[in-house]
C-alpha cells in the first residue's frame, strides 16, 4: 500500500470485496469445475451440484482475497495490479485477510457437509497450495513458481467429478495434467510482455530471471506434452469423435502459436504479438476444451 493511500483510507464498498475475489480468475475455475462435475459418471442431486460450484467458487474467491492480502505492497509496484482495493487504498490488509480466511472456512465447511468429505479435503488443500505454497513460498522465490504452482489451478475439475463420483480416477487426474501443463505457456506468455511491471515488483518470472529465449524456449517445450495430455482422452476412450477432432485441431493452433513464440526474437512488449495471440488464444483454448470435453462425455453417456 502506498504512503498516500495509507493515509488516507477510503471505506471499502462490496465491489472491493468482489474485487478481492479475482473475479476473471474465478470464472474459468468455476467454469472447469462445472465441466469435471458434468463429465463424470453417476448422477447429482441439481441441489448438490449447484452447491458444489458455488464452494468451488467462494474457495477460489478466498485465494484470491489471501494472495491481495500478501501481495498488496508488490501489487502496488506494478502498473497491471496497483488499482486493486489494497494499493488503492480502498481496504486495510486485516479486513482482506479476514474476508479470505472466512471465505475459505466456509466453502470447505459446506461443501464437506452438503456434498461429501473427499471434495472438500481437495478444495481445502487447493486453497492451501494457493495460498501458501504458491503465493507465499514459490511465487517470490523461484522462477519455476508457474510451473509447480500452476497444481492449484488444476484442482476444480478434479474437485467437481469428486463431488459426483466421491473417488478419483485416471480421467480427473489427465484433467489435473492438461491444466497443470497448459499453466506454464499461458502465464509465460504474458511475463514476456509484462517483464518490466514483474521487474519492477522483485517477482522472480522466467524472462527475468533466466531471459526470454529461454521462456520462449519453454513454451514451445511445455506445448508439446500439454497438447498430448488433452488428446489422449480421446485415444483412451474416454471421448467421442466430437472431442477427439477439436482437440487435435484446437492443441495445432496451440503449437502453432507457441512457435511463433519460439521464432520471435523481440524485446520490447510493443513487437511482442505472437506472445499477445498465444495469451489471448490459450484462454480461449482451455475453454473450448473442456467445454467439448463434457458436451461429448454427456452425449456418448
Amino acid at each position: 500500500m502506498t504512503t498516500a493511500a495509507r493515509d488516507i483510507l477510503m471505506p471499502a464498498e462490496w465491489r472491493d470485496f468482489w474485487a478481492l475475489t479475482k473475479p476473471r480468475v474465478m470464472s474459468l475455475v468455476v467454469f472447469t469445475a462445472l465441466c469435471g462435475l458434468l463429465a463424470a459418471p453417476g448422477h447429482i442431486h441439481p441441489i448438490i451440484a449447484f452447491t458444489a460450484i458455488l464452494c468451488i467458487a467462494l474457495g477460489a474467491g478466498a485465494c484470491g482475497a489471501l494472495n491481495q492480502w500478501y501481495e498488496a505492497d508488490v501489487d502496488a509496484k506494478m502498473a497491471r495490479t496497483s488499482r486493486r482495493p489494497l494499493p488503492a487504498g480502498r481496504m486495510d490488509r486485516e479486513a482482506a485477510l479476514h474476508f479470505g480466511i472466512g471465505l475459505a472456512a466456509f466453502s470447505v465447511g459446506i461443501m464437506g457437509v452438503a456434498v461429501n468429505w473427499l471434495s472438500a479435503g481437495l478444495l481445502a488443500f487447493s486453497i492451501f497450495f494457493y495460498s501458501i505454497v504458491y503465493t507465499i513460498w514459490l511465487k517470490p522465490n523461484t522462477p519455476q513458481n508457474i510451473v509447480i504452482g500452476g497444481a492449484a489451478g488444476a484442482f476444480p475439475p478434479v474437485i467437481g467429478w469428486a463431488a459426483v463420483t466421491g473417488d478419483v480416477t485416471l480421467l480427473p487426474v489427465l484433467l489435473f495434467a492438461i491444466i497443470f501443463l497448459w499453466t506454464p505457456p499461458h502465464f509465460w506468455a504474458l511475463a514476456l510482455f509484462m517483464k518490466t511491471d514483474y521487474g519492477a515488483a522483485g517477482i522472480p518470472m522466467l524472462p527475468n530471471v533466466k531471459g526470454q529465449r529461454v521462456t520462449r524456449n519453454q513454451i514451445f517445450g511445455y506445448t508439446f506434452p500439454m497438447a498430448g495430455a488433452a488428446i489422449l482422452p480421446f485415444f483412451l476412450g474416454e471421448s467421442g469423435w466430437l472431442y477427439g477432432i477439436t482437440s487435435m485441431l484446437l492443441s495445432g493452433i496451440f503449437l502453432v502459436l507457441a512457435f511463433r513464440v519460439w521464432q520471435n526474437e523481440a524485446t520490447d512488449a510493443a513487437a511482442m504479438k505472437p506472445e499477445k495471440q498465444l495469451f489471448a488464444f490459450s484462454i480461449l483454448y482451455l475453454f473450448l476444451l473442456f467445454a467439448l470435453f463434457a458436451f461429448d462425455r454427456m452425449v456418448i453417456a
